[in-house]
């Protein structure tokens, strides 16, 4: 119980703590992503996302099986037939098979664990940049990105995306943070950009609405793992508010009754 309210402030605190990460890329603009953390389909999907496309990589190593398939709901044996891939037994933390020393040797620097990624970078930018990627031909890994600009990463979510290139596309007329519309008709007015993203037609095996909810799948997942107990937390943190509001009728009921005589 202790740990749990702990959890509570620590976040609340990690939180404050966070906002100038967060400044630091106050030019880009982010896509909004609303997560639902009582939502067990999409984190089953995040997770088995993130098995698949991340742990090549990245590890959670501040996550274990067990914990993950206790609180997603997965049975034990689904979660060591279809998510660990590296021989891990259930109690074990979710770490890869790669060593760091060969990381640094393959990729110049070894690749960031992602337990608390959402806790440091947010869900926004995160949703953001996993979407951002575009073809880059004079980059190492032939991808850069609209989020994270010559980011030493390649796009592994490209045969679900798609090719997703720079191009051109009708995009909305924004004066003064307000998006302009034609007086009479009330339709949005546009004009054309040509340094949008854009994703070539049948170079992916998702639609563009399919990508973003797996993104927004694994995002949600990665927001999970940055806080399991957030959500009891939040619970326990209720009833502890209405705890001190009916304590503070009595409170102040007994203060009345010691001072009525004090003049």
């Amino acid at each position: 119980m202790k740990k749990i309210i702990f959890s509570a402030v620590f976040s609340a605190l990690f939180g404050a703590l966070s906002l100038p990460v967060l400044a630091a890329d106050a030019g880009v603009v982010l896509d909004k992503v609303a997560i639902d953390l009582t939502d067990k389909a999409a984190l089953q999907d995040g997770a088995r996302t993130f098995a698949n496309y991340c742990m090549g990589c990245h590890s959670a190593k501040f996550q274990r099986y067990e914990r993950l398939a206790n609180d997603l709901a997965i049975p034990e044996d689904l979660m060591l037939e279809n998510l660990v891939f590296t021989g891990a037994k259930i109690g074990d933390h979710m770490k890869i098979g790669m060593t760091e020393a060969d990381a640094k040797v393959w990729f110049g620097a070894a690749p960031p664990d992602l337990t608390l990624v959402a806790r440091v970078r947010g869900t926004d930018w995160l949703y953001s940049y996993l979407r951002s990627f575009y073809e880059d031909p004079s980059r190492p890994w032939g991808v850069n990105n609209r989020v994270f600009p010559n980011v030493g990463m390649p796009n592994v979510l490209t045969d679900l995306q798609g090719r997703q290139v720079l191009g051109c596309k009708q995009v909305p007329i924004v004066q003064d943070g307000k998006k302009q519309v034609d007086p009479l008709t009330g339709t949005p007015l546009t004009h054309e950009a040509c340094d949008q993203l854009v994703v070539l037609p049948n170079s992916g095996s998702q639609s563009e609405a399919e990508f973003d909810e797996t993104v927004k799948n694994l995002v949600t997942f990665l927001a999970y793992s940055a806080n399991p107990v957030k959500l009891q937390s939040q619970r326990i943190g209720t009833y502890v508010l209405l705890f001190l509001a009916f304590f503070f009728v009595f409170a102040y009921l007994l203060k009345r009754e010691y001072w009525k005589d004090v003049h």
